[in-house]
């Protein structure tokens, strides 16, 4: 079968156009594409040719936050006709690499890497890896049922759902960030404004987490001596090296922790909280566009800093069978 993808033929080049799809098998579905989103920070290493993966290959289909329905199924996985899905990527393309795969007309994958949306609508529903990222952050911070000092650095979308998350539990939380539309946007007791100085902490009230969802270690060292002895510093983000300054971590006697992605059943537990309006991300949703606008969507989502997330509409595109 033949669909329409996104494709980065080489660095910095997007192209919308005809790939090669493989034969389900039995445990595979065939998924037609309602909404992807465009994740900026994976998506822009992986459209510079930096990612980090060792599959990186061109021509390479981009993408890992998709919905649609399954209107295709093999053998043993009928169950999921007509279902409405997230799902992670491409896992059936032939002559292209799929590493994500998901920014696609058309996605082939097994059925144990579907999550149902149940009563979530599309919009949501394309959140939620990005909320699940959240989910898992949170939880390795450590932040349950009381009223913790959290300090989250970054609001772009998965800083956004973190401070949401952690305020939820009981976290009385301050967010960061140097794009005041984005701090509008935030869902927080405390936001501040990087670029101008920060408020003095009172010393009284030591942050006992902070959360770095901007990928950057030099937006963390300036709050380290802000942090509560043995205070917990989650990295949520992706950074090429840990290099922070190690007086303050010393002197506060801090943890840092690593977060990757999420954990198993993190998808169905974000999902839940959506659906029972625990965790509020349709006002997240900045921009949308037509996939046909595929070249414009992610120059705008790279680069214009009122975009927090962009959703790219697939439905109406011409595709051959």
């Amino acid at each position: 079968m033949k669909t329409k993808a996104v494709v980065f033929p080489a660095a910095n080049t997007v192209e919308l156009r005809e790939v090669d799809l493989k034969p389900l098998g039995d445990d595979d579905v065939l998924i037609r594409t309602r909404l992807t989103s465009i994740s900026a920070g994976t998506e822009r290493m992986l459209f510079r040719g930096v990612m980090p993966h060792p599959m990186l290959q061109f021509p390479v289909v981009p993408g890992y936050e998709t919905v649609g329905e399954v209107i295709e199924a093999g053998a043993n996985a009928r169950a999921w006709l007509g279902q409405r899905v997230y799902v992670g990527g491409n896992y059936g393309f032939v002559g292209v690499n799929p590493a994500f795969g998901g920014q696609s007309a058309h996605i082939v994958a097994p059925q144990s890497h579907l999550t149902s949306l149940g009563a979530l609508t599309d919009a949501q529903g394309v959140m939620l890896a990005l909320a699940a990222t959240a989910l898992h952050g949170v939880d390795q911070a450590g932040i349950q049922a009381g009223a913790p000092r959290a300090l989250v650095l970054g609001q772009g979308v998965v800083g956004q759902l973190t401070a949401r998350i952690a305020r939820a539990r009981g976290a009385h939380v301050t967010v960061t960030d140097r794009i005041e539309s984005r701090l509008a946007l935030s869902v927080a007791d405390d936001k501040w404004l990087i670029g101008d100085a920060p408020p003095a902490t009172n010393p009284q009230t030591p942050f006992d987490v902070l959360i770095d969802a901007t990928g950057k270690m030099e937006a963390i060292a300036p709050f380290l001596m802000s942090m509560q002895k043995g205070g917990r510093v989650v990295l949520l983000g992706y950074y090429d090296a840990v290099h922070l300054p190690y007086m303050p971590v010393f002197l506060r006697e801090l943890s840092l922790v690593a977060s990757k992605e999420w954990a198993a059943g993190d998808l169905a537990r974000a999902r839940d909280l959506i659906a029972a309006g625990q965790l509020a991300v349709d006002s997240l949703i900045t921009h949308r566009l037509s996939a046909d606008q595929a070249a414009q969507a992610f120059d705008l989502a790279f680069n214009d800093p009122a975009c927090v997330k962009l959703v790219l509409t697939w439905e109406g595109l011409r595709v051959e069978g």
